[in-house]
């Protein structure tokens, strides 16, 4: 991966709110965002900044090409839309990038790599296109050994895509690393892996090595932490992605599972005819289908409360907590602890 710290994120007409990738390197990742890239919003607001938009992450110009962001040494395609395809109306922006000598990222499944134009451009220049979901080529099937690690797993999973489910792995992360706690990260999707630098983008795996490749992640963090947060990924209830979902449930064999919604949300993202079922019968599906593998309780719940003022996200929490019978938190909001406190009474086995 490229050892760069300042990078511009590109997100055309989906800042932020469907833009995960972007907002994700913003509160979480290391690096320097130097601008993010929205042609929609510059046009209409030549001065916007990050922060007009998501107050609670570092802040930048938001510009409408590579050419207007200040200098950077990475171009972070930082949106995943549906199918994980490339627009060509980006192509002008990755080579300005790629032009300019900055290294491109993107988390697709349309590997830049392979675009004959954009590769010959690169080996011109000198640069690297890091395509974050191209798996290794040494995976395997899983053994059926995470459950044997002398660590605790803690897996979130979700009642649909775009939950939080990566937010509250980073939450629990950086809250667990502030109480002193070993603990590490094993990184399933295109954000959570250019955040922590490594990772196997499990989406993008033989269905037959997604179990294969979490345990191997889990196996790898187990070595060095006392606690191992898993990203979790899809639903397990959603028409097209819960065969990942399973894989990563099977794989890392989780002890404790974090059940992720967003307040609100009553239908299955992109797919509205679905509505999705009562956050107590997910409780049921996640651990009944957890059990033949490996024993493991939803044991707290994190509620994604964008958008609600404070007295109503505090009211759709206790529903929530309710609803799962177990304690529950917006960990943006209100911090991780309280997620933290019931993980830290579960034993891994």
């Amino acid at each position: 991966m490229p050892d760069s710290t300042r990078i511009a994120i590109l997100a055309h007409e989906k800042f932020p709110g469907r833009a995960k990738t972007a907002v994700g390197l913003l509160r979480y990742a290391d690096h320097e965002v130097v601008a993010v890239l929205d042609r929609e919003i510059a046009e209409s607001d030549p001065d916007a900044r990050v922060n007009d938009y998501v107050p609670d992450v570092q802040d930048a110009p938001i510009v409408g090409r590579a050419a207007d962001a200040p200098e950077y040494d990475v171009l972070v395609v930082g949106i995943a839309p549906i199918g994980g395809g490339f627009d060509e109306s980006w192509r002008p922006d990755v080579e300005t990038a790629i032009e300019s000598g900055a290294d491109v990222w993107a988390g697709l499944h349309y590997f830049l790599a392979e675009d004959e134009g954009f590769a010959d451009l690169a080996a011109e220049h000198g640069v690297d296109i890091w395509d974050v979901r191209r798996p290794p080529e040494d995976l395997t099937v899983a053994e059926g050994t995470a459950g044997d690690v002398d660590a605790t797993v803690v897996l979130t999973v979700g009642s649909d895509c775009s939950t939080g489910k990566m937010t509250a792995t980073m939450e629990l992360v950086e809250a667990a690393r502030d109480r002193g706690w070993d603990a590490g990260f094993v990184a399933t999707g295109q954000t959570g892996a250019m955040i922590a630098g490594e990772g196997i983008v499990v989406d993008r795996v033989v269905s037959d090595f997604t179990a294969g490749a979490t345990e191997r992640m889990v196996l790898d963090a187990a070595e060095d932490d006392d606690y191992v947060f898993v990203e979790g990924q899809g639903s397990i209830v959603h028409p097209a992605y819960s065969a990942v979902t399973c894989g990563i449930l099977h794989g890392a064999m989780p002890d404790a599972l974090v059940l992720c919604h967003e307040a609100g949300r009553e239908v299955v993202h992109g797919y509205e005819s679905f509505s999705l079922p009562d956050p107590g019968s997910l409780v049921s599906l996640y651990e009944g289908l957890a059990a033949p593998v490996h024993e493991g309780s939803v044991v707290a719940g994190s509620l994604n409360t964008q958008g609600l003022d404070d007295a109503a996200a505090a009211d759709a929490v206790a529903g929530y907590a309710d609803a799962i019978g177990a304690p529950a938190v917006d960990p943006v909001r209100d911090g991780a602890g309280p997620l933290l406190d019931a993980i830290g009474e579960v034993e891994g086995e």
